[in-house]
């Protein structure tokens, strides 16, 4: 199976991030202004976690405090498992099945690569199989449209 240096290399390199003393609800506000799901969570250029939607609505609605008072840092995921650039798609899917998480770093050693997302996994297996149902359909020259 393909390496995740190859989604990496066909990602964007732009990431949306936030500072950990920010508070959840200028995540949530940041996540709307810029079309995403989920923010880096950054420090002196240092990966700190991940917030998402799904953090904001598990744990930060279940505490009893106003989303203008709780902080990034509080709410979002962090000591997550970790890939390389030389890791497989396969145990990429192994890790975020194993962990129950949508989102993955990808260091080289203590430098901070990339986030490989669920999506990223999904749209990477769609571009493999069109490879080879293109493939199929030039040799059996039908081709659907």
């Amino acid at each position: 199976m393909e390496k995740i240096i190859a989604i990496l290399i066909r990602k964007p390199r732009q990431y949306h991030s936030i500072l950990p003393q920010a508070t959840v609800r200028d995540a949530l506000s940041q996540m709307c202004a810029e079309n995403t799901d989920h923010l880096l969570v950054m420090s002196d250029n240092r990966f700190l976690g991940i917030i998402s939607e799904h953090d904001i609505a598990t744990k930060a609605l279940s505490i009893k405090l106003s989303l203008k008072k709780q902080l990034v840092k509080d709410v979002m995921n962090h000591g997550l498992p970790m890939i390389t650039a030389n890791d497989t798609v396969e145990r990429c899917m192994k890790l975020m099945r194993q962990h129950n998480i949508r989102f993955i770093p990808v260091f080289d050693g203590f430098n901070f690569e990339g986030i490989i997302s669920a999506d990223d996994i999904l749209q990477e297996v769609m571009f493999s199989r069109n490879d080879v149902f293109d493939g199929e359909n030039e040799q059996s020259g039908s081709y659907v449209l």
